[in-house]
């Protein structure tokens, strides 16, 4: 009796165990109609944007299309932005570097908080400033953005801290967030430690090469330049290497280019295993390069884009060359190839180094506002008064005053869609002023959606204007 009686309440126990393990096992531990964790449904709204370059306060505003924007931003489930801003008080071990992205960028630590009270909660920091201020500006940066709560990935102490990811916990899934940058000076890249040696702090980069073809009588005169001048490089039957550049012979003109193996892979395997880690992989890649004009990508960043796709990104999200690029669907996933600016506060920081006025032959005596004045007028820097172009080398006006802010959902695990927010960054009004975002309405929204369905075509992808937002419905599209 003692024995029957233990084995019943054995089996009642077993039986209770089993049934409370069901209630908290992922959906594909449990039978149908379970409860399983909200996070593992496969839903998520991602809003995202592009370069951040921050000086000034954001939470003292309050125009409707502004508060509009933020609602937007805080109403996904999460919201990523490359910050291309340093967080610093100028001090003792912030020194600028002999080179910079250009403008050496620079704003009080606290703006950081304004990024969180836009709504945004992870930002990438692999770009063309993050060592305008050497290892000192760097760090600053690091400390200020962890003190306002976000997420940051793309740099480190050394290679493989700057390789990784960053997580974050969200109420649908866990997210990895990872950095790259494919534009900046060499000083700029991480380097790895070693067992006798410590490793370069920096970014996380993704070098490339460039491979210009030629008519054969081109090539001819080339080997004979690199012959007659002794100017190293190196020779093959078919090819000249020379400047760091890579010709061959063909039968027209054509550039085409590719993403550094080692590099490539070494980033792959960081997505490929976040994906392990992780319910959701969003790569941030900062890429300047461009085709034959600015709004083009290079060829090696589309493989670059596809590359990481394939390794299990759910989302590429591309910045850096100040104009709006194309969307691509790509296997079922987006692909934006630049988003634009988010916020253009470039002419705002307080100091620029010596080596700044030096570059435009200014008296030691110029100060910021006059360099920023000279810039503008005399060499057309992001100008408001001069007509566009967009040379692949150069670009002025108001392309660069215009972005966009897409909000992508994922519905059971799939991509339904994309609706993409034309954002303004007050084009034409005084310094003090633009820079800051807005909703774009009317003509400025159509004018900035269109841009993005004229670039979008060549990708396959279809962008519907609907109230002056672009909206890509994702069934058909994938390539």
């Amino acid at each position: 009796m003692k024995h029957s009686v233990r084995r019943i309440f054995i089996g009642s126990l077993v039986l209770a165990i089993g049934a409370t393990a069901a209630s908290v096992l992922p959906l594909e531990g449990q039978a149908a109609g379970r409860t399983q964790y909200a996070d593992a449904r496969g839903d998520i709204a991602l809003a995202l944007a592009g370069d951040a370059i921050i000086t000034r306060a954001l939470k003292v505003f309050d125009e409707p299309d502004f508060l509009a924007l933020r609602e937007l931003i805080t109403g996904a489930t999460a919201a990523f932005a490359n910050l291309e801003m340093l967080f610093h008080d100028y001090g003792e071990d912030v020194i600028p570097a002999s080179q910079s992205g250009g403008t050496y960028l620079g704003a009080d630590p606290e703006r950081a908080k304004d990024l969180a009270w836009m709504g945004f909660d992870g930002v990438s920091r692999a770009n063309n400033h993050t060592m305008d201020y050497l290892a000192g500006g760097m760090e600053g940066t690091t400390r200020a953005v962890a003190a306002a709560g976000l997420i940051q990935a793309g740099v480190g102490e050394n290679l493989a801290r700057a390789r990784a990811p960053a997580y974050l916990e969200t109420r649908d899934g866990r997210i990895a967030f990872i950095s790259v940058s494919t534009s900046f000076a060499d000083h700029m890249r991480a380097g790895p430690a070693r067992k006798d040696l410590k490793g370069r702090p920096g970014l996380n980069p993704l070098r490339y090469t460039t491979t210009y073809t030629v008519p054969a009588a081109r090539l001819a005169e080339l080997r004979e330049l690199r012959s007659r001048l002794r100017l190293g490089g190196s020779e093959a039957a078919d090819r000249v290497q020379i400047f760091g550049n890579t010709f061959k012979a063909g039968s027209d003109y054509a550039v085409d280019s590719d993403p550094n193996p080692q590099d490539l892979a070494e980033i792959v395997a960081q997505i490929t295993d976040a994906k392990r880690q992780a319910n959701w992989v969003i790569v941030s890649s900062h890429s300047h390069e461009g085709g034959a004009i600015r709004d083009v990508p290079a060829p090696f960043v589309e493989k670059w884009a596809r590359a990481a796709i394939d390794a299990g990104a759910d989302v590429w999200l591309g910045h850096g060359p100040h104009v709006l690029r194309g969307v691509e669907v790509y296997k079922g996933k987006p692909i934006f190839y630049s988003l634009g600016d988010f916020i253009m506060e470039y002419e705002t920081p307080p100091f620029q180094p010596a080596e700044n006025y030096q570059r435009y032959d200014l008296p030691d005596a110029t100060l910021p506002g006059e360099f920023y004045d000279y810039r503008e007028t005399q060499v057309g820097y992001f100008s408001q008064n001069q007509p566009c172009s967009m040379s692949r080398d150069g670009l002025s006006c108001q392309l660069a005053w215009e972005g966009a802010v897409p909000i992508v959902t994922f519905r059971n695990g799939r991509l339904e869609e994309i609706r993409i927010h034309p954002v303004t960054l007050g084009f034409g009004l005084p310094r003090a002023q633009r820079g800051r975002p807005m909703l774009a309405r009317g003509e400025g929204a159509r004018k900035i959606i269109g841009d993005v369905q004229r670039l979008s075509k060549a990708y396959g992808t279809t962008v519907e204007l609907v109230d002056g937002v672009g909206v890509i419905r994702v069934s058909g599209q994938s390539r």
